[in-house]
């Protein structure tokens, strides 16, 4: 009886740990599209906050199409979509964790613009007006992308040529789509501070911003994102792995002062195919700001790398 006990009390604990690892780490508790003009009180977004609140509030004005698909398991999933020209490449941009497209993309939306591009900027699951409430790091998230570059055939053709743009979370997302049989009009993948793996960016955030064992906690993520988020953390799933199986040219940019996805992470993705991938790191940059840091050099990679491959 004392054992049966026993027992069960361990397994109400795994799953109370499990679970409260999971609401930390998986669950979205705000969806609020007003999330798009929140920054962090932080020196490196007080630097750029006007200029970045200028930038979110011009794209916000910027007449959009609402659009809608469904994820692979159902999942209703959202975007705006602005149009520029007929027949012109598309650039389809993912956000980043618990951000909101026009955040992330008030700044590479102007080069996208400025190019004559057309862009779509689908809203992540969990995330503004799409379904769920688990945020998976790119895991389940990859396959979106690959639901939304199927929108984009069956809408645009399959002459239309389109670069899949990401930043952080996002950055990751496409890199992982990446390593999927993408078609033939996907000629580019750009990267703005990628994470190498859910499982390396989740571990770093508990060992060294929260100052939590994450070799303890680790099992216990694993367990919660089964259990509670449907999904598994697998630990060969991510960017590195991805990047050494796809063949589309692709373009990492990285701040040097990033703060929250180390720079080395990127190095990382880049030394796993250095024949296709190109990173461009930026002094000074904290984590999604390279464009803020830097406009002019950063449109300059963007546009070279574009240019050359679409």
């Amino acid at each position: 009886m004392l054992i049966a006990l026993i027992f069960a009390a361990a397994v109400l604990l795994c799953g109370v740990v499990s679970f409260i690892t999971y609401r930390m780490a998986f669950y979205a508790n705000t969806k609020s599209s007003e999330i798009s003009r929140k920054l962090p009180n932080t020196d490196q977004y007080n630097e750029v906050r006007e200029t970045m609140l200028s930038y979110i509030d011009d794209l916000s004005a910027r007449p959009y199409e609402r659009v809608c698909i469904r994820s692979d398991d159902g999942k209703r999933l959202w975007a705006r979509y602005y149009h520029s020209a007929n027949g012109a490449p598309l650039d389809i941009g993912f956000h980043g964790y618990k951000s909101h497209p026009v955040r992330d993309f008030c700044g590479g939306s102007r080069i996208s613009f400025a190019m004559g591009h057309n862009l779509l900027l689908p809203e992540q699951r969990a995330h503004a007006e799409s379904d769920g409430r688990t945020i998976t790091f790119g895991i389940l998230e990859r396959l979106d992308c690959l639901a939304w570059v199927n929108y984009a055939l069956e809408r645009f053709g399959e002459e239309t040529p389109i670069c899949l743009y990401g930043v952080s979370m996002g950055a990751a997302t496409v890199l992982m789509a990446g390593g999927e049989a993408l078609p033939r009009n996907v000629r580019a993948i750009i990267a703005d501070c990628p994470y190498s793996s859910p499982v390396s960016i989740i571990g770093k955030v508990c060992r060294e911003d929260m100052r939590l064992p994450f070799g303890l906690l680790h099992p216990f993520l694993r367990l919660g994102a089964r259990l509670y988020g449907g999904f598994r953390l697998d630990p060969k799933c991510g960017a590195v792995e991805a990047v050494k199986r796809g063949d589309v040219p692709i373009l990492i940019l990285h701040g040097e002062d990033d703060r929250f996805v180390p720079c080395e992470m990127s190095r990382e993705i880049q030394r796993a195919n250095p024949e296709r991938v190109r990173l461009k790191t930026f002094a000074g940059a904290g984590h999604g700001l390279s464009y803020l840091k830097a406009p002019d050099a950063y449109e300059a990679e963007v546009r070279e790398f574009l240019q050359k491959v679409l």
